[in-house]
């Protein structure tokens, strides 16, 4: 167990965990400038709580604040980034990111087998087990997770007939991997402008998305009332409170649809569908889709003058406790359970990730779209805005809508990833 139970202490310490990695950030001493120089703040709001937990300060596993930050604070912050979006000028930023993000997907279902294969040739144990509990058969709900998400992952492990133990491992598996690679996008993210030198790439449309974002924002910003905030915290919670209600129907309703596709003996269309639809069982991805989609549509009215009193400062706040509490997740003592396994998750990633550049090189696409398109790979709706936001706070939505095209294709790809690692496994 670890030294911290109680939520509320553990949330006063990464409260004030925030305040100095900003107030760090802010500093004028020479020193301070130069270490944030290399090292990101966001990076530290991740990586310092990783570092806790894998000590046993306080434990993700055990609080409940990862909970209550991606379900309450995480829509509500989505919302409040949302309403000043300009839509028209995201449209405008083109195909590159939905190609980077197919690539991303092709990374995932490729990584995987050719990570088996590498595994078996330096050693035939590590990608070992019989039956269910088969190390090929975990990692299909591995590339569930990764391309998808929970839902996603739950569904690999039906379809596969992925046992307990093995599952349990590649949980581990994929938690560590997934967040060991978020940390490089967030390495990445304020070095962007060096790497889309380096690809050759034009990151004009989103510069001119930034500025025309942060230009409006500018002339709308005004010192809050108390009835603002007070207006403000009703828009974002209360949206909030209508995806609850309605991701409360609208699961279940798709859950007994997907039952009614995989009772029917027909074709192996009517499989497929229902196949599909039960990646889309998940009260998370609708919680997701209904607040993006109601703070898009708020930033057609004259909600979007919110802006003016603080609302991105807001949906900041939120996320970056979010990132804390994402952090808590990662115990890096995991490790020591299994680390082979843990190796071969990083070389997937790894496949993963240079064909996502080697893609980027070609097509000259920015370093946000490949890291975009990635997160909303690997990391999903929960993690997809985070690493948006780390280049501004307006790109946060590109994340979101990317995320959730993976939870559309996630069952798809990651059952012909199976397919592909049980060939690589001699199974």
């Amino acid at each position: 167990m670890p030294l911290i139970q109680n939520d509320a202490v553990i949330l006063g310490i990464l409260l004030g965990m925030l305040a100095l990695i900003f107030r760090g950030e802010q500093s004028k001493h020479p020193l301070l400038q130069k270490f944030f120089r290399v090292v990101p703040a966001l990076l530290l709001c991740y990586f310092v709580p990783a570092v806790l937990s894998s000590l046993g300060v306080f434990s993700g596993e055990h609080s409940k604040l990862y909970f209550v930050a991606s379900r309450y604070l995480l829509p509500t912050c989505l919302v409040f980034l949302t309403l000043s979006i300009d839509l028209p000028a995201v449209v405008r930023l083109g195909p590159k990111a939905i190609i980077m993000f197919l690539t991303g997907t092709a990374g995932i279902v490729i990584g995987g087998p050719l990570a088996v294969l590498v595994a078996s040739a330096v050693d035939p144990s590590i990608i070992g087990g019989e039956g269910p509990e088969a190390v090929w058969r975990g990692m299909t709900t591995v590339a569930g997770s990764w391309i998808g998400g929970g839902a996603n992952q739950t569904a690999m492990k039906e379809v596969f007939g992925v046992g307990d133990k093995v599952f349990s491992a590649m949980i581990a598996v994929d938690v560590l991997c997934a967040n060991a690679w978020m940390a490089v996008l967030l390495y990445l993210a304020p070095k962007a402008d060096a790497v889309d030198k380096a690809l050759g790439a034009d990151a004009t449309a989103i510069d001119e998305l930034r500025v025309k974002v942060e230009e409006e924002q500018a002339k709308l910003r005004r010192i809050p009332s108390t009835t603002d905030l007070f207006v403000l915290l009703a828009f974002g919670f209360g949206i909030t409170a209508l995806a609850h209600g309605w991701s409360d129907v609208i699961a279940p309703w798709v859950g007994d649809l997907a039952k009614g596709y995989e009772l029917d003996d027909g074709s192996t269309l009517t499989k497929v569908i229902g196949m599909a639809l039960t990646s889309l069982t998940s009260k998370f991805f609708w919680l997701i889709v209904i607040a993006t989609t109601l703070g898009v549509g708020l930033s057609f009215t004259r909600a979007r003058e919110l802006e003016g009193i603080g609302a991105s400062r807001f949906g900041s706040v939120f996320l970056y406790i979010l990132v804390a509490t994402i952090g808590m997740k990662m115990d890096l003592g995991s490790l020591l359970d299994a680390p082979a396994l843990f190796l071969v998750g990083l070389l997937w990633l790894a496949v993963h990730g240079v064909l996502l550049f080697v893609v980027a090189k070609l097509i000259k696409a920015p370093l946000f779209f490949l890291a975009v398109g990635s997160q909303a790979n690997v990391g999903g709706a929960a993690s997809a805005p985070v690493v948006a936001s780390a280049f501004h706070p307006a790109l946060a939505p590109v994340g979101v809508l990317l995320a959730v095209l993976g939870y559309a294709l996630g069952t798809y790809a990651a059952w012909f990833c199976g397919q592909l690692l049980a060939a690589a496994a001699g199974a």
